[in-house]
């Protein structure tokens, strides 16, 4: 009788766990390409993630834990979801719609509160016959932070009304020297 012992490579140890199998904290992160700590905040946040814990607090989690860790993270990082939303889709439509979700199903309609909001616009008021620049209101972030997509949707709204202005100031000094 011969003993196989594994050679140490982790890629080749969860290639051969069954899909049933319990994993760990560090396979689960490297699996969703996020940090462990990112994992543990998740749990802070969302009741519905409830690994078995072991001595030492050692975390453990069944595959039905790793398909709403992939759903949280395809809401969150994907769709660009606010911690806020994603605890009311996880109250309203539960967790086995957002596990379904992370194993490929479809993200269904965004509520209509939950949708980014476009940076406010309107008529510039003018100065000397210049349009003066408007400050763009900056989203303040949320207790869970900020949601991604509205603050690249204000950065980019900022930068066109800069590029307005400059193109405004430069273009009177073309037509005069000309």
């Amino acid at each position: 009788m011969t003993l196989e012992f594994p050679d140490g490579d982790q890629e080749a140890e969860l290639d051969n766990k069954s899909p049933d199998a319990f994993r760990t904290i560090s396979e689960v992160a490297e699996d969703l390409d996020i940090p462990q700590h990112v994992l543990r905040f998740w749990e802070t946040r969302f009741a519905q993630i409830k690994p078995l814990k072991r001595g030492g607090g050692r975390r453990y989690y069944r595959p039905d834990d790793v398909a709403l860790l992939k759903g949280i993270r395809r809401l969150l990082y994907g769709e660009g979801y606010t911690i806020k939303g994603l605890q009311r889709i996880l109250k309203e439509q539960g967790p086995r719609h957002v596990q379904a979700i992370g194993r490929g199903g479809p993200v269904g309609p965004r509520p209509a509160d939950e949708a980014p909001k476009p940076a406010a616009t309107g008529p510039a008021p003018s100065f000397g016959g210049q349009p003066a620049a408007m400050p763009t209101p900056r989203p303040q972030p949320a207790a869970e932070g900020p949601d991604h997509l509205t603050v690249l949707s204000v950065i980019l709204a900022e930068l066109g009304e800069c590029r307005r202005i400059l193109q405004g100031a430069i273009q009177p000094r073309t037509t005069e020297s000309v």
